[in-house]
């Protein structure tokens, strides 16, 4: 069967005007794919290709400016980062179809290529193009062997089929990438400024509350406050000199105290951030006074709030 030769490549080079190639490698960038980790869905289609091509090297790899970009490799050396002059992919990328080459020490453009000559001794290349769906070529998939060989008819449909999965892949990743890039955006664009909100915060916090008790209001600076408990349908509220009992709930409470000061550990209790002195298991240890602690049980729906208020290292 004839085979694309480096001589039939000739004319489809010289065509590939200035403007063409800009727009190629930009839309290239836009995938994202060049020098990137190795990925598994591009890995299993490598070996795939290597098993039915039934060679001891197979390539996915994409065609920059001056160089090529191996992001898939089954057996061979040298073949990564690849003078875009010298690789086999980048003629086999500019093909119509597939470009084979049977025995590249016998063929008159690539017997004198370093990679025939050079260690790598290639001898066997068959490439399919890598193309985006709008028909711009990105690079090639393609099986190398040391000796002459031959591709039957079914071996090159089936690297045709790979070589759009790999495509497939491609645009998945891209998708991919792009849905999280606008998801980032998105975030960035709800998270308030961290300076206004801090401002805002310190100017909105309160730093006293007022309880009824009996016929007059009681003024309590919240800085003195402890700890709130809660008992049936009154709450506690105590400081270090005294307990002040008013008929209200814990939910009321806790919008009134500043919320920077003040956590909410159990269904029973709010306490004092600043007077925790040691946590265990479930249970918070915390001063009352300069003289007294007390220990208070941590609900488990609290816990990990409690610990994200905390400044742990």
């Amino acid at each position: 069967m004839p085979k694309n030769s480096y001589k039939s490549q000739s004319s489809l080079v010289s065509t590939n005007a200035a403007s063409q190639e800009a727009e190629r490698l930009k839309i290239l960038r836009n995938y994202q794919i060049l020098d990137t980790p190795k990925e598994q869905a591009f890995d299993d289609l490598a070996k795939l290709t290597a098993y039915i091509c039934d060679t001891p090297i197979a390539l996915i790899s994409f065609i920059g400016a001056d160089r090529q970009s191996v992001k898939a490799q089954v057996g061979g050396e040298g073949l990564h980062d690849l003078p875009r002059n010298i690789a086999f992919c980048n003629y086999a990328m500019l093909s119509e179809d597939l470009l084979e080459v049977e025995d590249a020490a016998q063929d008159a453009e690539f017997r004198y290529n370093p990679l025939v000559v050079g260690k790598q001794k290639v001898r066997f290349y068959v490439g399919v193009p890598l193309l985006t769906p709008e028909g711009y070529p990105l690079g090639s998939l393609c099986a190398i062997d040391t000796v002459p060989r031959q591709l039957n008819e079914p071996q090159r449909e089936a690297l045709r089929i790979l070589a759009r999965e790999v495509v497939a892949h491609l645009e998945l990743r891209r998708a991919r990438l792009q849905l999280e890039k606008e998801r980032q955006q998105l975030v960035e664009m709800m998270r308030p400024n961290t300076e206004e909100l801090n401002k805002a915060t310190t100017e909105e916090q309160p730093t006293e509350i007022f309880v009824r008790q009996e016929q007059k209001l009681v003024r309590v600076a919240t800085a003195d406050i402890t700890y709130v408990e809660a008992l049936g349908d009154y709450v506690n509220i105590h400081t270090e000199r005294e307990r002040l009992t008013v008929y209200s709930t814990m939910k009321e409470l806790e919008s009134r105290l500043p919320s920077r000061d003040f956590a909410r550990i159990h269904r029973k209790y709010i306490v004092c951030l600043g007077r925790i002195v040691a946590i265990e298991t479930d249970t918070a240890l915390f001063e009352t006074s300069k003289t007294a602690t007390l220990s208070l049980p941590i609900g488990n729906s609290y816990k990990a709030s409690l610990l994200n208020r905390l400044n742990l290292i």
